[in-house]
């Protein structure tokens, strides 16, 4: 769908520069997706993956976030296996809705209600990001937590049009809960993609 070179604005690794490849489709579609347009794989052609991998290069910082819509809809087996012989590091930024493909340095499974994680996908994550749209999200988080392997960092992110209700209820919950972290969208305070 898309490509740029910005810096990584949530989770664990906020703040970090990496080149984003933005991949069409989406079995999900979450009411309150920020990038909507990416759901419908055919509005977007198809495009080579050598093609990508060539633009990418052209950075200085060796991490590629690959991010979607649902990356996972695709096997990013070869995409992987030729960053890593370039050096790069790859982060896969998914809901976990499908078979897990590629060969990841970092996972971040951020899961949906309406379409739960395999299990495959949640025994690998290094981070668990689960937005937190309204107060149900907190035991949907809980749910997911159990799922994951222990070393995993886990964070509750507020939903972008809800962060003034939602942060509040965040930081008791997390004060409550110090296994928790929270991930703020940091992109969208400094207006950068």
């Amino acid at each position: 769908m898309e490509e740029f070179y910005s810096v990584q604005g949530e989770g664990f690794n906020t703040g970090q520069p990496a080149y984003f490849i933005r991949i069409g489709g989406c079995d999900v579609g979450c009411r309150w997706c920020d990038v909507k347009e990416s759901w419908n794989a055919s509005d977007f052609p198809p495009v080579s993956t050598d093609e990508v991998i060539s633009r990418a290069v052209e950075f200085p910082a060796k991490a590629i976030v690959v991010t979607g819509g649902e990356p996972l809809l695709y096997n990013l087996g070869y995409l992987c296996e030729k960053l890593h012989r370039l050096g790069f590091r790859t982060f896969l930024e998914t809901s976990g809705s499908q078979p897990l493909s590629g060969s990841w340095d970092w996972i971040c499974l951020s899961p949906k209600k309406d379409a739960p994680p395999f299990p495959e996908v949640a025994v690998r994550a290094q981070e668990l990001k689960v937005i937190v749209h309204d107060d149900s999200d907190f035991a949907w988080a809980e749910e997911n937590r159990k799922l994951i392997p222990s070393g995993c960092l886990c964070f509750l992110q507020p939903e972008w049009s809800r962060h003034n209700t939602m942060i509040p209820a965040i930081v008791r919950y997390i004060k409550d809960n110090p296994e928790w972290r929270i991930s703020l969208q940091s992109h969208k305070y400094m207006h950068i993609p």
